[in-house]
């Protein structure tokens, strides 16, 4: 159900107008509704493609940082593409019969709304599951609770936010029943060349699990697209920080016995800046494109990866490590830690 309230949000208005337009084959769920000022924002998950469990998922989420826009903007600008395809193209309704896709593209839409990193109970997204770094994380960018009139608060120690909580809750009930599942989550704000980084964010010494299978993956990506320019990478990295929610929910798809491999799509913005140093003169010009020919321009680069990810998603049986899983498992250990 669209919401009838008028916002200044324009992400919303356009993601509403999709929906609004879209074939039957979209399935569409608010997973919660979030408070901003007079108004009750909805949380939209959307979802294409063959609902059987026992099949393999991958789900693509933006805008859990208010300030990165562009994120929500590219999982918008894939879901329009999708949809404009689903009539005529054969191998987009064969992939969409062998697994499915899910949407999330506006997790903090009162964040997004206010022009805020945090959401509107100025809570950082992403620093607010409740895990801990015992290696001491990057102080204050890392997740504190001295105060919400700081940026990263962490939020409450007994209880996640809304929007966590949505998110959290959908993930396990999709995604812990199915074989295999992957996760997109689009970022913005780091560095000068596009990143995908993987957990942990709690630990630069202990890899995850699943460390011979995004190896795997790393390799599939460069071997296939050989002149992509993605720095594959585990977050700790750069730094280390609390309450990562992909950190808190690998490790519980861990526990539910499935592989669910979560990855973040951090854009390197500094190219945005460097070349239009007046972006800097507002809080959203570090994060976002603001020319509107550099929007159009990371909105369509991202689109070979996401094909690439959901064929991976689709595929997983064919390049999922087996007899020699150690053996990627040493490589990634000396390329990464």
């Amino acid at each position: 159900m669209l919401s009838s309230t008028d916002t200044v949000l324009p992400e919303l208005q356009q993601l509403e107008q999709l929906i609004a337009q879209a074939p039957d084959q979209l399935h569409v769920e608010v997973l919660a509704q979030v408070p901003h000022m007079a108004q009750q924002l909805p949380l939209y998950l959307l979802s294409l493609g063959n609902p059987e469990p026992t099949l393999p998922a991958i789900v693509l989420v933006g805008g859990v940082h208010g300030l990165e826009r562009i994120g929500t903007q590219v999982v918008l600008a894939y879901l329009q593409t999708l949809l404009s395809r689903l009539s005529w193209d054969l191998c987009l309704q064969h992939t969409l019969q062998q697994c499915r896709i899910h949407f999330i593209p506006l997790v903090n839409p009162a964040g997004m709304a206010n022009g805020w990193r945090a959401n509107g109970n100025s809570v950082d997204l992403m620093r607010n599951a409740p895990v801990e770094c015992t290696e001491g994380a990057a102080w204050l960018v890392g997740g504190q609770r001295i105060s919400r009139a700081i940026p990263w608060h962490r939020g409450r120690s007994d209880k996640m936010e809304t929007e966590s909580s949505a998110v959290t809750d959908f993930i396990q009930r999709e995604l812990f029943k199915r074989p295999f599942s992957l996760v997109l989550d689009c970022h913005s704000g780091f560095g000068t060349t596009d990143r995908l980084w993987f957990p942990y964010a709690k630990s630069r010494r202990e890899p995850i699990a699943h460390l011979a299978e995004m190896y795997r993956l790393r390799q599939l990506l460069a071997q296939t697209y050989p002149h992509q320019n993605y720095i594959f990478e585990p977050q700790a990295q750069h730094y280390l920080c609390h309450g990562d929610l992909w950190d808190y929910l690998y490790d519980l798809a861990l526990a539910h016995n499935t592989t669910m491999l979560p990855l973040t799509l951090e854009m390197g913005s500094w190219n945005w800046v460097r070349k239009n140093p007046f972006q800097l003169l507002s809080s959203l010009g570090m994060f976002h494109p603001v020319k509107p020919h550099r929007v159009k321009r990371v909105l369509r680069s991202h689109l070979i990866l996401i094909n690439f990810l959901i064929n991976s998603t689709m595929s997983y049986h064919n390049w999922l490590p087996k007899a020699n899983r150690e053996q990627l498992k040493a490589a990634a250990r000396q390329l990464w830690y």
